[in-house]
Order: C-alpha cells, then sequence, then structure tokens
C-alpha cells in the first residue's frame, strides 16, 4: 500500500507530465504556424488554453483532497528540488508571478517603462500587445498582490498561533520532550485543518489569476504565454536537479 509522501508524489509527477504533454502541443502548434503551414487560428488557440486551464482545475481540486491526507507534506514537498522550496508560496508559486512573466515577455523594460506603456506610448512586444491590455493586466496585478498580502498574513498568524495557547503550554507542561497527547494531537489536527484551507483559496488564487490573464490576453498571445510559463516551471524543476546533485542532495 502506497504510503501519504508517494501519493502526493504521484500527483505531482502525473501533473509535470501533463505539463510537458501540453507543452509539445502548444510548441507544436506554433511551430506549424511558423513554417508556412495553416494559420494558427484563434479557435485552435482557445482550445489550447482551455485544456490547460481545465488541467490545471483538474490538479488542484486533487490537491484539496490530498491535503486533508498530508497538508504538511504539500507544504514541504519531499518531490520538490531545494531551489523549488525555497521558491514556494503556500505550496505553490505567486499567483502574480503570471503577470511579472508576461511583462518578461513583453520586453525586459516593460516594468521600467509601465507608466508609459499606459498612457499608450509604447507597444510590448508579446503578439503586438496593447495598451488597454496592459491596463488591465496592470489592474490584475494590483488585485493579485492585495489577495497574495491577505493569505500570507492568515498564514502568518496560523504559524504564530503555534507559539499560543494550547499547543506551546501543553508543551510546557510535558513530562518528557515529544510525547503525545490527545489535547496536543487535536490541536494539530485544527492547525493542519486550516493550513489545509488557506492552501485552497491560494489555489483558486493562482487559477482565477491564470483564467483573467489569458481572458485580456488574445487567444494567439495566451498560447505564447501559456508556453513560456510551462517551460519555466519545467526548466527551474530539472535546474534545481541538477544544482541538488551539484551539492550531494540527490
Amino acid at each position: 500500500m502506497a504510503s501519504d509522501d508517494q501519493i502526493l508524489q504521484r500527483c505531482f509527477h502525473e501533473w509535470m507530465a501533463i505539463q510537458e504533454q501540453e507543452l509539445n502541443q502548444l510548441l507544436q502548434a506554433l511551430n506549424q504556424n511558423g513554417n508556412g503551414g495553416d494559420d494558427l487560428t484563434e479557435t485552435t488557440c482557445a482550445q489550447l488554453t482551455e485544456k490547460s486551464i481545465n488541467s490545471f482545475q483538474e490538479y488542484i481540486d486533487k490537491r484539496a483532497q490530498l491535503s486533508r491526507l498530508d497538508i504538511s507534506g504539500l507544504f514541504s514537498p519531499s518531490w520538490n528540488t531545494a531551489l523549488e522550496k525555497s521558491l514556494l508560496w503556500v505550496a505553490g508559486c505567486r499567483p502574480s508571478i503570471y503577470i511579472r512573466l508576461t511583462y518578461a515577455l513583453c520586453g525586459s523594460e516593460v516594468e521600467f517603462q509601465l507608466s508609459e506603456i499606459i498612457q499608450g506610448l509604447v507597444r510590448g512586444n508579446l503578439g503586438q500587445i496593447s495598451a488597454a491590455q496592459l491596463r488591465m493586466i496592470n489592474d490584475l496585478h494590483m488585485k493579485t498582490i492585495k489577495e497574495e498580502e491577505k493569505l500570507s498574513n492568515k498564514l502568518a498568524g496560523l504559524q504564530e498561533n503555534i507559539a499560543d495557547q494550547p499547543i506551546a503550554i501543553v508543551a510546557k507542561r510535558m513530562s518528557r520532550v515529544g510525547e503525545t497527547s490527545g489535547e496536543v494531537d487535536h490541536a494539530l489536527d485544527e492547525h493542519e485543518s486550516s493550513m489545509a484551507n488557506i492552501l485552497q483559496e491560494a489555489d483558486k488564487l493562482r487559477l482565477s489569476t491564470l483564467k483573467e490573464l489569458l481572458s485580456i490576453l488574445t487567444p494567439l498571445q495566451g498560447v505564447d504565454f501559456l508556453v513560456a510559463s510551462k517551460k519555466l516551471h519545467l526548466c527551474m524543476h530539472e535546474w534545481g536537479k541538477t544544482r541538488d546533485n551539484r551539492h550531494g542532495r540527490r
């Protein structure tokens, strides 16, 4: 029988395999479009982006179920590299990274020239992105950051609760370090339940931010973005494994 950690690992590796499969499909569509083949239609692009969104929805639904199994394992995943773990926010990426990636794809100077772009003085290079689109992306960025801060504060509060009643006081009164009790188990179970709720909120924010961003972009721009985001995700995992090997961790 598989352990909880093995079940969580399998979920992650299945997700990474889906990322690679979808990346290949997106690249194939773009390559056909760039090599004199049939033009990549908006319908085809929309279907590809919709498929990615549906896959993400299925993944976070599965994570929501598994979070009740071992939430600590999701917050400190044994299947991630040290590099990936150092970048985690609530057991995943920050939703605002989607917007930062979009800015980077529009040009390395977009972040420095955002006020000019909003005024329509400069155009980005992500499929001729418009000033109107950038205004909407900027609004999404500000909204997403506020939601991230709310969740970060919730998580900080939960972490600080460990030093409060009842866990800290029970620990002080223990005659033997680490002995268990019904009171401690109940408190830790409640703590983990709250952590699982925050994870689900964070995953919903990740998904809603991605959906809203893709709704702002044209279908072709959406495909461009998804190619870059999936490549980044997969590359960080492989680069992390290389660095772990270098440091003797794997």
